[in-house]
């Protein structure tokens, strides 16, 4: 499988070829996998399980901020899948959607680490006051990005984040 063909996958939403992904397995720390696609990609889960391969489960939403009850509706099935990390991006336009992502980090009443992150208007802003907040990881930019509100590494590290970060 090529990146051409993993990337053809990822925008057609269908599973790339499990038997390729789990070549990588032994070589990789962690792996992400979007809630929704937890089922298909079971077997991928349980392989990553035992070789002692950390699991990343994700929730992406791009358009809003849901309410945190949903919020951790969706932490607790991604714990109930398997999870050490519980990835949430969502839209942060508006201040009470960033509000709702910060009252989700402080309350979020799941065993379980969450990383925790805005996308949009507040997108950077949220980056930087989740990371202080506890967020497990802080996604970042090598060079310029092309997600709304995510920072370069080089502007985490002006904030104090990232720099005596540990390497996942």
């Amino acid at each position: 499988m090529s990146l051409a063909d993993l990337d053809s996958a990822i925008w057609m939403r269908k599973p790339p070829d499990l038997f390729e992904l789990r070549r990588f397995l032994p070589r990789a720390r962690y792996i992400d996998v979007e809630l929704r696609s937890v089922n298909a990609l079971r077997s991928l889960l349980q392989a990553a399980r035992k070789k002692n391969v950390g699991r990343i489960v994700s929730f992406h939403n791009l358009k809003a901020t849901p309410d945190s009850r949903t919020l951790r509706t969706k932490a607790r099935a991604a714990k109930a899948q398997g999870a050490n990390i519980f990835k949430l991006a969502t839209r942060t336009d508006t201040p009470a959607q960033l509000a709702r992502l910060f009252d989700f980090i402080t309350k979020k009443n799941v065993d379980l680490a969450v990383s925790v992150m805005g996308i949009g208007r507040f997108g950077a802003i949220s980056r930087v006051l989740l990371a202080h907040c506890g967020s497990a990881l802080i996604y970042a930019s090598l060079c310029e990005s092309q997600i709304e509100g995510q920072m370069s590494l080089e502007q985490l590290r002006a904030f104090g984040i990232g720099s005596a970060a540990r390497a996942l």
